[in-house]
């Protein structure tokens, strides 16, 4: 009789354990739902992209104690990353520079799309407004005063002069391993820039803006890829080179027009919905702006400030907005942290 009641209160004791063990894998702290022990980010290369993943993980850490981890490297290894599943969250799909695999991974089923972050970019060749117009203030006088067009450029090869090969000129592309790069290697055939021009390839994002600052402190000419919402190009007065309005079919074929309209989104894998669902539908309610993007990326540059400061100094100042998309509860807890 004895041994019997041993046995019994063993197998309770058993049972009030794993109904214990099942409810701490099912809920966190804050009694959200959870079941991924770290939430992987992407980072595919640019500061825009580190911000969003700044401000994602302080409100996913703080707000529903998850910790949170990023992978970096290249658009395509990184979006590759969230198709395996290695990487749960993508801050800032550009999905037409993907279109494609993007297409082919939602279709798929292998990713989500739950949010625009925003759309209201531009993407392209620029050149400091003063090649064009001059700088009276600073004693600059405008060194291709017809230059309007991409296609134009072929005609500036003494004024973007490649400091390696100076019978040429130079265009700086995109870094190898970006989307656009080979869009950029397309332009240059079609518009017969390659008839005057060298095309140069970057090591890295920092390279472009190490060029451009250069040349802009210094008044030279200059002209290359560049985005936005950036705090290059929140900071200095650029112009975008015209090209033929988009036809998705002459881009299909040539890329002969101005590159397509780009929502850049958050993308999440597969499983997350159901491994965090209330850190997805957290995400899902992620929107901002390109102005409110180049408004965190400026405060980085004039407070030689890293993306996480950046992101505390952003939430600080636009508590309204991402309080907005988060419950009361766990608001309060961000922004106890902050």
């Amino acid at each position: 009789m004895k041994k019997k009641l041993i046995v019994l209160f063993s197998i309770f004791i058993l049972v009030v354990l794993s109904a214990c063990g099942d409810d701490t894998e099912s809920e966190n702290d804050t009694g959200t739902e959870s079941d991924i022990d770290t939430i992987v980010l992407s980072d595919a290369g640019w500061d825009s992209n580190r911000v969003h993943n700044s401000i994602a993980q302080m409100i996913i850490e703080e707000g529903y104690d998850q910790d949170t981890d990023v992978t970096a490297g290249t658009t395509a290894a990184t979006f590759q990353g969230l198709v395996d599943g290695d990487i749960n969250v993508y801050m800032e799909a550009w999905t037409d520079n993907i279109k494609e695999i993007y297409e082919e991974a939602i279709e798929a089923g292998d990713i989500e799309e739950i949010s625009v972050n925003f759309d209201d970019n531009d993407q392209g060749l620029y050149v400091p407004t003063y090649v064009i117009e001059g700088d009276p203030e600073r004693d600059i006088e405008p060194m291709a005063p017809d230059l309007r067009t991409v296609e134009d450029l072929k005609d500036y090869p003494e004024v973007f002069e490649d400091p390696e090969d100076p019978e040429r000129g130079r265009v700086i592309n995109a870094p190898s391993g970006w989307a656009v790069q080979e869009a950029i290697d397309a332009k240059f055939e079609v518009y017969g820039l390659d008839e005057t021009l060298n095309n140069f390839m970057p090591g890295s994002d920092a390279a472009i803006v190490a060029s451009l600052t250069d040349a802009y402190e210094s008044g030279e000419a200059w002209v290359g890829y560049y985005w936005s919402p950036t705090g290059v190009t929140a900071q200095y007065d650029l112009t975008l080179l015209e090209e033929p309005a988009f036809d998705e079919e002459i881009w299909e074929e040539t890329k002969a027009t101005e590159f397509p309209p780009n929502d850049v989104t958050v993308a999440v894998h597969k499983d997350l919905p159901e491994q965090a669902p209330d850190v997805v539908e957290f995400l899902s309610n992620y929107e901002t702006n390109s102005d409110l993007t180049e408004q965190a990326l400026t405060y980085m540059d004039e407070n030689d400030a890293d993306p996480e400061e950046a992101a505390i100094w952003w939430m600080e100042e636009h508590e309204d907005i991402w309080t907005s998309w988060v419950s009361d509860e766990i608001a309060e807890k961000v922004k106890e942290a902050l």
